[in-house]
């Protein structure tokens, strides 16, 4: 989109880079050198600026810190075949940060500024996007309530920000999960298709139980029964059983619509792959598990793109997989999208923004 927005840019004069090792790149523990700034106040959004990524003073008595009014976005940036940077579906990632918001009572952000913010800063930052066979710079836009008031109230200020970070793989490896009947990430009527940190936060005791038990995330099921998968911790979750893709619906307002999963749903509906959005009881995951109808099982999320999923724990037992040919849908659709990003592959869809 073209934008008559200005604001100023103040370049830092000690970058990180030439310090930086990115042949050693562990997800989120690596900052670029500088982050988008925009204040929300008296009904509008103002103070705009790109600025050295530095700590931020905060009152004891900031809302957030008590209240919880933050919601976050996470997308990725992309060093393509001719050198360029490729940001994947952006304007997917500020419509659902706006949806969170309403639900967050939060205020809406200008598309201009949440696009303009963007590109500045990766235009700024652009040679922190790695160069690396798989890797890629995460962006992190998120916006928190500023208010120093004790009450519960929404927040009549707010701060949107955007920081970058050099990221490798999510997961080197396919994943082993368990079903998790006990525990409960969303319910209807709750904040559920939010992203905002309080549905991270409630996740992360019965995540951390499952991981001591040796797996490495949860498939939720549903509030009110336990008896439907919705999805994983950090991602969406599809399967293939007898030849047909099964992936929970977001109708409920339970589920995070994911931008990957709907990516890899438009990708089905091209290639002519049978698909079904609704839920996957446990009972016929199970039964698909134990007879070998269940084909593949895989994540799908910004961080990890595709997460094979290797082995699945329901009701006490373990099963395994069978690990996946090249051909098997899950692999055609990674190349596919790993090609639109890098520049490697036609962009049919125009989920490109390029820089």
């Amino acid at each position: 989109m073209k934008t008559t927005l200005t604001f100023p840019i103040h370049k830092t004069k000690n970058s990180k880079l030439p310090e930086t090792d990115f042949s050693n790149l562990v997800f989120g523990r690596t900052i670029s050198d500088h982050m988008f700034v925009a204040d929300y106040k008296n009904g509008e959004w103002t103070d705009l600026s790109v600025e050295e990524y530095k700590p931020l003073e905060l009152n004891p008595a900031n809302a957030t810190l008590h209240y919880g009014q933050s919601i976050f976005e996470g997308m990725k940036a992309y060093r393509t075949s001719d050198g360029k940077i490729s940001v994947f579906r952006g304007d997917a990632n500020w419509a659902r940060l706006n949806e969170s918001a309403e639900r967050m009572c939060m205020p809406t952000l200008p598309e201009e500024i949440f696009m303009e913010g963007l590109m500045q800063l990766l235009e700024l930052d652009r040679d922190w996007v790695p160069t690396a066979n798989g890797a890629s710079l995460y962006v992190r836009p998120f916006m928190f309530a500023t208010d120093d008031y004790i009450g519960v109230k929404p927040s009549e200020t707010y701060k949107f920000m955007i920081f970058t970070c050099p990221v490798g793989m999510y997961y080197s490896k396919p994943v082993s999960v368990k079903v998790e009947t006990k525990f409960t990430r969303a319910t209807e009527g709750g904040t559920g298709y939010a992203k905002t940190a309080g549905n991270y936060a409630a996740s992360l005791y019965p995540a951390l139980q499952a991981q001591k038990a040796g797996y490495d995330q949860l498939l939720w099921t549903d509030g009110k029964n336990h008896s439907q998968i919705e999805e994983s911790g950090t991602m969406n979750v599809m399967f293939k059983i007898n030849g047909k893709l099964i992936t929970a619906p977001t109708h409920t307002g339970t589920i995070l619509k994911g931008i990957t999963r709907d990516s890899v749903i438009q990708l089905a509906k091209d290639w002519g792959e049978p698909l079904e959005e609704r839920f996957l009881g446990i009972k016929e995951l199970e039964e698909a598990l134990k007879s070998g109808d269940l084909e593949e099982a895989f994540g799908t999320g910004t961080a990890a793109t595709i997460a094979h999923i290797e082995r699945i724990h329901v009701n006490g037992t373990d099963y395994y997989l069978p690990e996946k040919g090249s051909d098997a849908f899950s692999n055609r659709v990674l190349r596919e999208l790993d090609g639109i990003k890098y520049g490697e592959l036609p962009d049919p869809h125009g989920w490109i923004i390029k820089i």
